[in-house]
């Protein structure tokens, strides 16, 4: 007997199957966001477009987890995390490092990442409200919705951890913590910037602003 004769049968009879209710999806403490960048990277000011993004990498002892934002305007890493785990309070102590390191502007910075869960965690989402940062997301598995920190990823693995192993996650995270903080920001040339480094492409800028204000 085939599901249809089934079905009439049970209409001729007014009986009714048995089916699970369909659950609804609890919306209050769910942080994802819009796509509000587009993959569009660009600032015509600092603290106007962030990004953010977590990668892991290998030392002898396991694995090291970084988590940074970026400013988009410079390519400057304004604030990050280093943790041997992948949880909320690594990416929300990047972003509390990065406002409080910079001047974020109230309701109007935006914070971009991908749909990472924790990104989409309600601790980070009640973060990012509580700092007043508009939050963004890309589409779900798409490199190229957050392709400015993907690259930042690829150099940093190009220029230190291609270069070098670390045999421990201690030694590796100080690695890590020298090459954005004494190299990156400070020297690293970009030709996008003008064949300048974050800092001085900042500088540049502030420079400029002051000249004409």
């Amino acid at each position: 007997m085939n599901h249809k004769r089934v079905e009439r049968l049970m209409r001729q009879a007014g009986i009714q199957g048995i089916h699970r209710r369909r659950g609804r999806r609890n919306l209050v403490n769910t942080a994802t966001a819009e796509d509000l960048v587009q993959r569009s990277f660009t600032a015509t000011a600092p603290d106007r477009l962030w990004c953010t993004d977590i990668t892991e990498h290998p030392a002898g002892d396991g694995k090291l987890y970084c988590a940074a934002v970026l400013d988009c305007f410079s390519r400057r890493i304004i604030g990050h995390s280093i943790d041997v785990r992948q949880n909320t309070e690594l990416v929300v102590n990047a972003m509390a490092a990065a406002v409080a390191r910079r001047d974020p502007v109230a309701g109007a910075t935006i914070l971009h990442s991908d749909h990472g869960t924790q990104f989409t965690s309600f601790v980070f989402g009640k973060r990012l409200r509580d700092a007043r940062l508009l939050g963004s997301m890309g589409t779900i598995g798409d490199c190229y919705d957050n392709a400015m920190m993907e690259s930042v990823w690829g150099t940093l693995q190009i220029e230190l951890l291609d270069t070098k192993k670390l045999a421990t996650r201690a030694g590796l995270a100080a690695a890590v913590f020298e090459w954005i903080e004494c190299w990156y920001n400070p020297f690293r040339r970009h030709s996008s910037l003008g064949i300048l480094s974050p800092v001085a492409y900042e500088d540049q800028h502030h420079a400029r602003q002051a000249a004409t204000g």
